[in-house]
């Protein structure tokens, strides 16, 4: 029984890990990458779709994007939700291609950048936590039921502890790499 509540928690704690990975992925660093513009949904024939559903998106330079649509008809749409995104981005069209110049980044949005990072991260941490505090309750329900032993839930919050604690660390890593991305000119 505490096996499948520290699987839980574990699958749980990797998936915030995952979230904050994705959420790292939409801050820019000044560099071109495809991953930026994840976000952007483009309306298809009535139906939001993601950008890479509707459009080959490539690094065309370190600091420009090619987005080419698969259907010319799109562009001007590709275009457009490109621009209304809240990424500060502002696409060019030459033909069928879409160039998006990642502008470079001042100190200032740096340091923004980095606070963003930094709420992310602490976002996460907090979700780890929470997994904690259920997988803890889950296990004095058991020793309220008379399921485990005392020494049963000792083992089992320690174990759950350790999770928390690496994923964290993980955490505190991934944030660590986002910032010194961030700071690089």
């Amino acid at each position: 029984m505490i096996n499948d509540i520290k699987q839980d928690a574990e699958a749980r704690m990797k998936k915030t890990l995952e979230s904050l990975q994705t959420n790292f992925h939409k801050i820019r660093t000044g560099r071109a990458h495809p991953t930026i513009l994840d976000s952007v949904t483009v309306e298809y024939y009535g139906a939001q779709m993601p950008l890479n559903q509707v459009a080959s998106v490539n690094v065309e330079d370190a600091r420009t994007l090619a987005v080419v649509p698969w259907e010319k008809s799109m562009v001007p749409k590709v275009e457009k939700a490109i621009m209304t995104s809240d990424l500060g981005l502002n696409p060019a069209t030459a033909g069928s291609v879409i160039r998006v110049p990642m502008p470079a980044l001042t100190e200032e949005t740096r340091r923004g950048y980095i606070k963003q990072a930094r709420g992310e991260a602490e976002n996460a941490r907090v979700a780890v936590r929470n997994v904690r505090r259920d997988a803890n309750s889950d296990i004095k329900a058991l020793l309220k039921d008379k399921s485990i032993t005392e020494d049963d839930e000792h083992q089992g919050e320690e174990a759950i502890q350790k999770l928390t604690d690496k994923y964290v660390a993980e955490i505190d890593k991934l944030l660590e790499a986002k910032e010194h991305d961030l700071l690089q000119v």
